[in-house]
């Protein structure tokens, strides 16, 4: 019986049903051919070179639960490439890709202390380092993941199996690119998660995103590009790294559909920074209709700087392609272990377009002659291994229940606020229609009880109505709900409160 003629059921499913792997999104297979459909997407994978050999599938009811279709479905199309030879199961190894593809398609060419963080002058370069030195009881800035899941054992078991099989002239200088074997497990993880082909040797690893983005900064200068556009609003700190590197940062209008690129156009900026997949702070995924704007104004010899910081974290909505896997010539891609691990490991990687490979690897070099070797290699192993994968299914479900926690406690304590960005993400936007107090004033009275929570107006070039950016992920269900009661009886005592 061939099982592709699916149940009902298994045609039951919503339109936010995909996996990351291979940007799967079940609303485009057929009615009645699931199993074929998922056979050929895994076949042009394997034919693309998107799915080299070695690496390994997923558990079929991991893909299946992900899909939201029987695992049937998916057992079905890995039989038929093991009858193809494409794979091969290795029994507790899981499902293998064993055949080389024939024709691979090329690769592209190369006040007091505690209110002093929320001051009426616009935040300095410090005021991060301040905020997160206020004592408080509750923390909901925004931008890191849940850090009490990090993966201690698995890491250690990494370690230990890196430092067996080191040899004495590895522990040298290192490549300034990276480790080789970091910067290929880099490329086969945008291949499988983001769906961006890339060769390891186009891949350069940098000190989280941040400096990447100060390295490119510094190189646009001596391109003579003196101004890289931004969202508005957009994240503070991007504007101060670029700000330090003398860029100057025009404000694009951010709405329902992402930047606006007729704004872009009147800016005369020739490069633009972008979270498209996860808008910071709104949580707007860019439109359709913007992207193929946006096509349009690169073609005209526009660079985009892509930092796709947060995109593997999705709730109910299928993922997003990456900008530079459909421009790799006009997109210069950034993203980091930050947001999937944990900011103090401080690895990133940066894609860059041919016109600035070089010279940003010569930036890096004479930066700091390249990331610390070892922590490279401990990733690479928990990339390569699935560890990786199974710490990011780990986490959105704890993430979901947190952010499922935090919209409650807003509906009942904050009844007038506004929710914004809840289907991805490490963190809610709200806004309080209608209200004028200073949102600055809002975040210092929370912060005064005992509460971290970042001023929206923190993010913002242009005036707009007040608002707060809060973190979830790394806050307990029962942590996040007493806060966000603080922030209730905190917004009480503002001119407008209630």
């Amino acid at each position: 019986m061939n099982r592709s003629i699916d149940d009902v059921s298994d045609r039951s499913i919503t339109a936010s049903s995909g996996s990351d792997f291979l940007q799967l999104n079940i609303a485009d297979a057929p009615v009645g051919g699931l199993s074929d459909w998922l056979a050929r997407r895994l076949r042009d994978a394997i034919a693309d070179g998107s799915l080299p050999v070695g690496s390994r599938l997923p558990a079929t009811r991991v893909l299946a639960a992900e899909l939201r279709v029987s695992r049937g479905v998916v057992t079905e199309a890995y039989q038929r490439l093991t009858e193809d030879g494409h794979v091969a199961g290795r029994g507790r190894g899981g499902t293998v890709v064993v055949a080389a593809p024939v024709a691979a398609a090329p690769v592209p060419a190369v006040g007091s202390p505690v209110s002093a963080p929320f001051a009426v002058t616009p935040p300095g370069a410090d005021v991060f380092d301040a905020l997160r030195a206020a004592p408080a009881r509750i923390d909901l800035s925004p931008g890191v993941p849940d850090l009490a899941a990090f993966p201690r054992a698995a890491w250690l078991r990494a370690e230990r199996a890196v430092l067996k099989a080191l040899s004495a002239s590895d522990l040298g200088y290192g490549d300034p690119r990276g480790a080789p074997e970091l910067r290929r497990a880099v490329a086969n993880w945008l291949a499988r998660n983001r769906g961006i082909r890339v060769d390891a040797g186009e891949v350069l690893i940098t000190s989280g995103t941040a400096q990447g983005l100060g390295l490119l900064a510094r190189v646009l200068r001596d391109d003579g590009i003196s101004a890289m556009a931004v969202e508005d609003p957009g994240s503070l700190g991007a504007r101060q790294h670029l700000h330090n590197r003398q860029l100057e940062t025009p404000p694009v209008t951010v709405d329902a559909e992402g930047v606006r690129v007729d704004e872009l156009r009147a800016t005369g900026a020739r490069a633009v920074l972008l979270t498209p997949a996860h808008q910071f702070p709104t949580g707007v995924v860019l439109g359709g209709v913007r992207r193929r704007e946006l096509m349009r104004w690169a073609g005209e010899g526009g660079l985009i700087v892509e930092d796709d910081y947060d995109a593997e974290h999705r709730y109910d909505r299928p993922p997003v392609p990456a900008l530079r896997s459909v421009l790799p010539e006009q997109v210069c891609y950034a993203g980091s272990v930050s947001k999937l691990l944990a900011p103090a490991l401080r690895v990133g990687w940066m894609l860059a377009p041919p016109k600035y490979r070089d010279a940003l690897v010569d930036a890096k070099r004479f930066a700091d002659l390249g990331n610390a070797v070892l922590p490279q290699l401990v990733l690479a192993r928990l990339m390569e291994s699935g560890e990786m994968e199974r710490h990011l299914r780990l986490l959105r479900g704890r993430h979901r229940r947190r952010r499922d926690a935090m919209i409650a406690a807003i509906a009942e304590q904050l009844p007038g606020a506004v929710v914004h960005g809840a289907a991805a993400g490490l963190h809610l936007m709200i806004t309080f229609p209608g209200a004028r107090f200073p949102d600055t004033d809002l975040a210092a009275a929370a912060l005064a009880r005992g509460v971290k929570a970042q001023p929206l107006s923190w993010h913002r070039q242009r005036v707009g109505p007040p608002g707060l950016v809060l973190g979830y992920a790394a806050t307990s269900p029962g942590g996040i709900g007493e806060g966000v009661a603080t922030l209730g009886s905190a917004l009480a005592v503002m001119p407008t409160g209630r």
